[in-house]
């Protein structure tokens, strides 16, 4: 009987495999599938996603543990794919009441991002006209800051303006940073050692290799991948609570 039970042990401990993590090219070549195979919309995955990242935000950071009288957040979106989530983000934010401010640099000529950043201007969502580089500023007006600047894409060892210098402001200040799908300046499939260091991050889909060197609270958001996808990558992904789109890990 106890040989039974050691066998039946064995074999449960071998099914349990380790969450995968993605490297770059695997993350693109899912998201391909999810839009020719299995006929996503580009701004129906924006949208699940940046729904999933607000969410993340509000078990991260609930109103109630807010520092500040007013609860401020500052989201800054970058010209690509992760600045389109972070706009979602922010206006899901602001429907549950948070008071989001959008610094959005570089606007994207996309038919999609510009339809993101108007929802935004109807939600009342006010934009800054720059990013004051004296640091303290940004320590004082916000209670935390969402970084949905540089994705996976991004080659970090030619990072331009206005986002080169917005990474130097970045590592300066106290306020904390959530940043969406990988910290901005790095590298997807490496640790930084030059990058920002936030303190929450959002996986999105599957977390990607960098991810693995991160020390912070890592939450896993979006949780509507195909099972056929799942399977064909060996995603090993976590079992979600309840009906929870997106699970700490």
């Amino acid at each position: 009987m106890d040989k039974m039970n050691h066998s039946s042990a064995e074999a449960e401990a071998e099914t349990i495999e380790p969450l995968r993590y993605l490297s770059k090219d695997e993350a693109a070549a899912i998201e391909t599938e999810l839009l020719k195979d299995y006929r996503f919309g580009q701004q129906q995955l924006i949208e699940i996603w940046g729904q999933a990242c607000a969410l993340a935000i509000t078990k991260a950071y609930p109103l109630s543990t807010l520092a500040k009288k007013q609860p401020t957040v500052l989201v800054i979106c970058g010209p690509d794919q992760n600045g389109s989530i972070g706009l979602v983000c922010a206006r899901h934010l602001r429907m549950f009441e948070y008071e989001p401010t959008i610094y959005h640099p570089k606007r994207s000529s996309q038919s999609l991002h510009q339809d993101f950043t108007v929802q935004c201007e109807k939600m009342d969502i006010p934009f800054l006209s720059y990013l004051p580089t004296e640091v303290q500023l940004i320590n004082d007006a916000y209670n935390l800051v969402i970084d949905a600047m540089l994705g996976p894409e991004t080659d970090c060892a030619n990072i331009k303006e206005p986002y080169s210098g917005i990474l130097v402001t970045l590592k300066q200040i106290k306020t904390p940073i959530t940043s969406v799908d990988i910290p901005s300046g790095w590298d997807a499939e490496e640790p930084s050692q030059d990058g920002i260091n936030p303190d929450v991050l959002i996986s999105l889909t599957a977390p990607k290799k960098c991810a693995m060197s991160f020390s912070g609270k890592h939450f896993l958001a979006g949780r509507f991948l195909p099972y056929d996808i799942q399977k064909k990558y060996e995603l090993n992904l976590p079992d979600y609570p309840g009906t929870d789109c997106l699970i700490e890990l």
